[in-house]
């Protein structure tokens, strides 16, 4: 998109720090990277979305596809930009565009990808808790830590995913659309929440259970009268975090929103930037225990 350095002006200006570009495919994993060397607070992530894995089986030699996704990888692990295996798992909401079998096949093969670069995974799930929840049973030795993004399963889906203890709930917009979705955060420790907007997507809209909490606004504009100095309307944008943390700030009845803002992002490092934890970070947060 032309306006790119418009989109990433406003998320630095906003507060935000990396922005993780994802990969859904192997040509959007090449593309990710390149994006990603194009600053030094982008970075980005290599592996296949669930409803795109038959583009293994299409590629007429699936293996050669694998090696294709490791080998991007590995590049991007040597230039110190890929940091996660993914966006990878199972989303039977959309079995329309690959059938069950076929995700659970190659969801299960993108965990040999974060076993043999040592890197954490971005993880997707959708309707389909009982099976991912196996299938990560299956590989929990295979990958060092991860992040289900984009949740918005029910409080039992949330609690068998805590119960891997290398694993974190990632919040969106799409996390905070009604009264049930509000419940379910409420119940997500802050240790073990990470928040995104995953953009373009999952904006919070208006009609959204907790926009009331939100405050931090932008001027927008519609695509057809574009202005580089205005959000286009209905685009998500990476600046947008802001909302989300004051939604789960809201929800969660956290007043101290830029503690929280740290433990969260403290979170983030864990995971995706593990040699850039310190100890000023550490004992910035170890005398901090009143968050819910």
């Amino acid at each position: 998109m032309p306006d790119v350095p418009a989109v990433l002006s406003r998320a630095w200006s906003a507060g935000v720090e990396r922005i993780i570009v994802t990969g859904g495919s192997l040509e959007e994993s090449k593309k990710a990277l390149a994006i990603a060397e194009t600053d030094a607070r982008l970075f980005c992530t290599v592996g296949v979305h669930p409803t795109r894995c038959k583009e293994f089986d299409e590629s007429g030699d699936p293996e050669k596809h694998f090696r294709e996704l490791l080998s991007v990888a590995k590049e991007g692990v040597e230039k110190g930009k890929v940091v996660a295996i993914g966006e990878c798992g199972l989303d039977y909401d959309r079995l329309h565009f690959c059938p069950s079998d076929i995700q659970k096949m190659y969801f299960e093969k993108q965990f040999e990808l974060a076993y043999l670069t040592k890197l954490p995974m971005f993880l997707h799930m959708r309707a389909a808790a009982e099976d991912f929840c196996d299938i990560l049973e299956h590989n929990k030795d295979r990958f060092s830590a991860g992040t289900v993004h984009s949740f918005t399963g029910s409080a039992e889906d949330c609690d068998r995913l805590l119960s891997f203890s290398n694993l974190f709930i990632g919040v969106n917009g799409c996390s905070l659309k009604t009264a049930e979705n509000l419940e379910v955060v409420k119940g997500i420790p802050v240790e073990r929440m990470m928040i995104e907007t995953d953009s373009p997507y999952c904006e919070i809209k208006n009609t959204h259970a907790g926009v009331n909490f939100v405050k931090s606004l932008w001027p927008s504009k519609k695509k057809e009268k574009y202005d580089q100095e205005c959000i286009v309307k209905g685009r998500n944008e990476p600046c947008l975090v802001r909302q989300v943390l004051e939604v789960v700030a809201g929800c969660k009845g956290i007043a101290d929103i830029d503690q929280l803002s740290r433990t969260l992002y403290h979170n983030t490092c864990r995971v995706f930037f593990p040699h850039d934890l310190d100890s000023a970070m550490d004992a910035l947060l170890s005398g901090s225990h009143d968050t819910k």
